[in-house]
């Protein structure tokens, strides 16, 4: 009797077991740290939004994969004019929305008409103003042209502000968000969680998750505690301080990769003396860059030396135009006219990452005779002072855009850069379609303004996620908001 009991319960264990494992083999439960305000990426600017929906529950025409490279999605293969200007799409056939209606031309048309249309509320819109008309040529074809030739335009196409919606369900995709994803929308419980399903009838090849849901946890203790009791599997990007506690457990993976935040020392070059390139190369010099990432992302950030994401397939290792060199930089101080240095301020906005840099750089440039005043600002005095009223001397941001190097041809931009090869350049990158001249083109504008000093680079934001050592197929790199579901799976 007692054995009888003890085989039942065994035997009860091993079940139960055997049902977690397999439970486990094909569901996943992702911390992230910032709730999405809707789910809707064209009707939202916020991060937490495409981190939960993009490429899981929406598509686009086309997508982008973890190098930043630009891959079809719902276009299966386009076509475009020889003057740039017409861009014809054949769409994959059988694709379904989530509520069972089929994906066509006529949702590809509707999605770009509400986009520019006058009452449109896409953040991103100005990016799709090239677009002059979309005709729909049969179901599965549809014809773009666009006014001018734009480089960007099957990059601009794969964000998240551009995946197709249907008419049938876009009033209402902020709070139930129909895609042709391979998930679906379940359930969002207000301040907790989002859930999704895999969607069985998927056009594409099906993910091996077959539930996703991402818990809301800001608090990073609370992250910590939840990822070390298993009542999440992972995070896309953990806190960098909090790192050690994972770093050698082997129940744990960190990944470490680069975002498309560019960290820079910002300078106002329309203002004395930073209009004087021998200054802002002394600048340069007096950064010991290696030093600023130890100190302000815990040993996790990239360096930089020119504004370019490291993971881009376009990006130059160009750190080493000013190498760290204080005495280098006295010298370019003394034959700028400062031989005893100068007093300047430097304006914060309230991200550890800056305030952290700030003290460093402080410090740092203290050492070649440069005094700084430290000037911490809330977002929105920063905002309106430094972006907008370019009243300040140095501050430090991390510019999060993908692929915005054509700042740096614009001179009304907030740091005054007035180039104007920069600016020819930047026009003969934006109507080139041709990757490798693309390619050629961009790498020449890095070295310019790597060469002009015109900001500090300092670092690529680090990507820090942490997950179950069991989980395989996470991008470590963040080249565009989401994390993507489509590869993860748990190993066998």
């Amino acid at each position: 009797m007692t054995f009888s009991k003890s085989l039942a319960m065994g035997v009860a264990a091993l079940v139960l077991s055997a049902g977690t494992a397999l439970a486990q083999s094909t569901e996943i439960r992702i911390g992230v740290a910032l709730e999405p305000p809707a789910l809707d990426p064209t009707a939202g600017a916020a991060e937490a939004i495409d981190i939960v929906v993009y490429q899981n529950v929406f598509e686009g025409l086309t997508r982008i994969d973890q190098t930043g490279a630009v891959q079809p999605d719902l276009a299966e293969s386009w076509a475009v004019s020889d003057d740039g200007l017409t861009y014809t799409f054949k769409l994959h056939d059988g694709v379904t929305f989530h509520d069972g209606s089929t994906f066509d031309a006529d949702d590809v048309k509707f999605t770009f008409d509400r986009i520019l249309a006058d009452d449109s509320v896409n953040a991103q819109k100005a990016l799709y103003a090239p677009i002059s008309t979309v005709s729909v040529i049969d179901p599965l074809t549809v014809e773009m042209t666009l006014s001018r030739p734009d480089g960007l335009f099957l990059f601009n196409l794969g964000r998240g502000d551009a995946v197709i919606v249907a008419p049938e369900s876009a009033e209402t995709n902020a709070t139930q968000p129909i895609g042709t994803g391979p998930f679906a929308f379940v359930q969002w419980n207000r301040g907790s969680r989002v859930m999704l399903e895999r969607y069985e009838p998927y056009w594409g090849e099906k993910p091996a998750l077959t539930k996703a849901t991402y818990v809301f946890i800001s608090d990073t203790a609370t992250m910590t505690n939840a990822l070390l009791a298993g009542d999440i599997d992972g995070t896309n990007n953990f806190a960098a301080e909090a790192l050690p506690v994972f770093e050698n457990n082997p129940q744990f993976k960190v990944l470490v990769g680069s975002t498309e935040g560019e960290t820079i020392l910002a300078t106002n070059n329309k203002k004395s003396p930073f209009d004087n390139l021998k200054v802002r190369q002394a600048m340069a010099h007096a950064l010991n860059r290696q030093e600023i990432i130890d100190g302000a992302t815990y040993g996790y950030g990239v360096p930089i030396g020119t504004h370019f994401a490291p993971h881009h397939p376009y990006y130059l290792d160009l750190t080493d135009t000013y190498p760290f060199d204080p005495e280098a930089a006295k010298a370019l101080l003394a034959e700028a006219g400062y031989p005893d240095g100068f007093s300047a301020t430097l304006k914060l906005p309230p991200v550890a990452y800056a305030r952290l840099s700030g003290q460093i750089i402080a410090s740092e440039f203290a050492k070649v005779g440069i005094k700084l005043e430290l000037i911490n600002m809330e977002w929105a005095q920063w905002l309106e002072d430094v972006l907008t009223n370019k009243d300040f001397d140095l501050t430090i941001v991390s510019h999060v855009e993908p692929f915005d190097i054509g700042i740096y041809a614009d001179p009304n931009y907030y740091f005054g850069y007035d180039n104007p090869e920069v600016q020819a350049l930047n026009e003969q990158l934006n109507a080139t379609i041709d990757d490798a001249e693309r390619k050629t083109l961009a790498q020449k504008i890095e070295t310019i303004i790597a060469k002009d000093a015109v900001n500090g680079y300092l670092f690529e934001l680090a990507q820090t996620g942490v997950w179950n050592a069991k989980l395989e197929g996470m991008w470590q790199n963040a080249p565009i908001e989401g994390v993507v579901l489509r590869d993860i799976h748990w190993a066998e």
